[in-house]
This record gives C-alpha cells, sequence and structure tokens, in this order.
C-alpha cells in the first residue's frame, strides 16, 4: 500500500524510456540543425518539455522548486562564486579577461545566459535524473548517465563538454543530496559567466555548441545566449 508520501502519478519504465529519449532527442536535433529548420524545432522541443513536465508532474518538492534545504544548500552557491572569483584573477593575470564595459552591458550580455543556465538545470535534474532515478537501480549510476548525456549535448565544444560533465556529475549528486535546485541553478549561472569572461572566445568559440560551434566565427568578446543563439550555425 502507497504511504501519503508516495507519487501520485505512477509511470512505467517504458514511459520514462521514451519522455527520456524523444525530449533528448528534441534537444539534439535543435543544436545540430541548421536554420531555419532550427527555428521550427526549438519550438516543439520547449512544448514537448512544457508537456512532459505538466503531465509528470508529482510536486514542487520533488522536483526541487521549493525552499526546502536550500539555506542548507546555499554553500553552493559560495563556493561558485569563490571559484569564479578566482578564475577572474586568474584570466586578468593571464591577460585573458574580456569583461563587458560596465554593469549595465554586463547584465544585457549575460542575463540570457542566466535565464538559460536555470532552463539546463531543471532538464538536468527534472528530466534527465529524475526519469533514470527509475530506469537504473543506483542513484549514482543515474547521476553518472545524467551527466554524460548532458556532456554529450555540449559537443563539439572540448572545454564546455570536460566541464559539463564534472560539474553535471556534482550537481546531480548535490541535488541527490538536498533535492533543491535554486542553489544549483545559481551556481550553474554563476560557473557559466566566469567561463565566458575568462576563457578567450577562440578556444571556447563563444559558448557555442553543436553546428554552432563548427560554424562559428569567435569574436573579440565572448558572448553567452540562449540555446537558440548558441546552437546556431
Amino acid at each position: 500500500m502507497q504511504s501519503s508520501d508516495s507519487p501520485t502519478i505512477l509511470r512505467s519504465r517504458r514511459r520514462d524510456l521514451v519522455e527520456l529519449a524523444i525530449a533528448y532527442g528534441l534537444i539534439l536535433l535543435v543544436i545540430w540543425t541548421p536554420r531555419p529548420w532550427q527555428r521550427i524545432l526549438w519550438p516543439v522541443a520547449v512544448i514537448f518539455i512544457v508537456a512532459v513536465t505538466y503531465r509528470s508532474f508529482e510536486s514542487l518538492k520533488a522536483m526541487g522548486l521549493q525552499a526546502v534545504n536550500l539555506l542548507r544548500s546555499l554553500w553552493v552557491v559560495g563556493a561558485a562564486l569563490v571559484v569564479a572569483a578566482l578564475a577572474v584573477l586568474l584570466a586578468q593575470r593571464l591577460h585573458t579577461l574580456h569583461m563587458p564595459g560596465s554593469p549595465v552591458l554586463f547584465i544585457e550580455t549575460y542575463a540570457g545566459y542566466a535565464i538559460w543556465a536555470c532552463a539546463q538545470q531543471f532538464l538536468l535534474q527534472s528530466i534527465f535524473l529524475a526519469r533514470l532515478l527509475r530506469l537504473v537501480p543506483s542513484a549514482n549510476a543515474a547521476a553518472l548517465l545524467s551527466a554524460l548525456i548532458f556532456a554529450i549535448a555540449h559537443l563539439p565544444n572540448p572545454i564546455l563538454t570536460a566541464v559539463t560533465l564534472i560539474l553535471g556529475l556534482a550537481s546531480c549528486l548535490l541535488f541527490l543530496q538536498y533535492r533543491n535546485l535554486f542553489a544549483l541553478a545559481m551556481a550553474h549561472a554563476i560557473l557559466g559567466i566566469a567561463i565566458a569572461v575568462t576563457i578567450p572566445g577562440y578556444l571556447i568559440h563563444n559558448m557555442r555548441v553543436g553546428l554552432g560551434y563548427l560554424k562559428c566565427v569567435p569574436r573579440p568578446v565572448a558572448s553567452v545566449h540562449p540555446l537558440p543563439r548558441l546552437a546556431q550555425p
């Protein structure tokens, strides 16, 4: 007999696998499809993910969207700030730091990425990890698989692929411990922006992935945008 804390919606392993495969397949299609087809696939992917999230909704707590454990997990944000500060200091010493010229320009440049970082964290935890926890017997294995498919989505960018594999695994393990998405999303945004302003654009192709990485002509100042710009050819 189910307890009161059990999920109110039962899902089969087959449904979890199908939802995961379609969501991930649509994301890869958006990343690797040239325009104008990319602009068609982008809203299709968003609509599917929103529909799947609505249909499989259990509770805000299960998705990590409540204040539970927020204070306990805020050290993650602090750690991200420390790492970002050290990266900025190192980049300044190596003359690779490229900050926007004013606070207003900084916000205009990176506000879109901060929102996209939160969306990526939601995808990683609430779409990938949530289903893999039901598909594989080990929580650690689910975390590793989630990080792996998250990193593969950042190919062929070698820097972002390596970073997302390591930090993706860390964030999945932290989510399993705290079940709070807010601190992880903030840390993701902080570290992503730190990468954008400290690593030269010619090395990271202005934070592009997929087809956009292959066809990107790096700009003097790295800029980051939501997925349609990141993945554009």
